[in-house]
């Protein structure tokens, strides 16, 4: 007899059997290169293969280690939808200029690896700033500068507001409404928004927010939020099914909104951070069935 799988990184029985590769409940599922941190490019290619899984999240500074063709081109012979490429942004800034040319060269090299979107995060306050409105208003102003390249490339831009705690050092944008306000104003097949879970569970006007978002959904991430926090707030996600958020049913609406894209676990979490990669994968491929699909 087989022994019985584990979960990550409870240590637990695992509640279901693992999902073969070909599964069709895994048609929709993406593997975000962060869940598995210490896979480079080849690696995290090679896992989703491994497991069936059919897209990939990539992140640029594993990208330009490996080289942004030689990503491209394995992607492409491996088969496999980059689901997103993570993360351009962090726009607040007073001298913007250094932080333009950075995101026209992150569209670029979204577009080289056929990325469906490039996933923004528009940054915090500058240090020692109070002034909110005006890092909003910065960041605005910067991302209409980028939207014409973004046009230009046929890459898609996805705003991620990110939870409130993360308002002074990480995104000014911390609602799914405060994100769709911006997008609004940009063409809908140019400029969209991320559904990221562990960010916007708690808003008590999330149904009305993803039934208005509609196209301009561009990704769902799926993760858990898991008690209590760590002292690094940034790693406070957990694995589908180990916290308090019901990720199914926030799926359940983005799918009535009329999204039918990638499913893309993106978990920071120094335990399975430090867990073997491969059972990483198995853990999400089981909360995948048992939560999200």
């Amino acid at each position: 007899m087989a022994p019985t799988a584990v979960d990550v990184p409870s240590g637990l029985p695992a509640a279901v059997s693992t999902p073969a590769p070909g599964d069709p409940r895994l048609s929709r599922l993406s593997l975000n290169q962060k869940t598995v941190d210490r896979w480079g490019v080849r690696e995290v290619v090679h896992g989703c293969l491994r497991a069936g899984i059919p897209a990939v999240g990539l992140w640029r500074e594993p990208v330009a280690a490996f080289g942004t063709a030689r990503t491209a081109r394995l992607v492409r012979d491996a088969g496999l939808r980059v689901s997103s490429y993570c993360r351009a942004g962090f726009l607040t800034g007073h001298d913007s200029t250094a932080a333009l040319d950075d995101n026209r060269r992150a569209i670029d090299e979204a577009a080289e690896i056929g990325a469906a979107c490039l996933v923004m995060v528009l940054g915090g306050l500058p240090e020692g700033s109070r002034d909110l409105a005006g890092a909003r208003a910065r960041a605005a102003e910067a991302l209409a500068l980028l939207v014409p390249h973004a046009q230009e490339r046929g890459v898609r831009l996805a705003l991620e507001p990110l939870h409130p705690m993360f308002c002074a050092d990480r995104a000014v944008l911390s609602t799914l409404g405060q994100a769709l306000d911006l997008a609004e104003r940009f063409p809908v097949e140019t400029v969209g928004v991320v559904l990221d879970a562990y960010h916007i569970w708690w808003d008590p006007q999330v149904d009305a927010q993803i039934r208005r978002a509609g196209p301009r959904i561009a990704l769902f991430q799926a993760c858990d939020w898991v008690l209590p926090l760590p002292a690094d707030a940034l790693l406070g996600r957990g694995m589908v099914g180990d916290g308090h958020i019901d990720v199914r049913a926030l799926r359940e609406q983005a799918d009535a909104a009329g999204y039918a894209g990638d499913i893309e676990v993106e978990v920071f979490n120094a335990d399975v951070w430090a867990a073997d990669g491969d059972a990483v994968v198995a853990t999400l491929l089981r909360r995948h069935v048992q939560h999200v699909v």
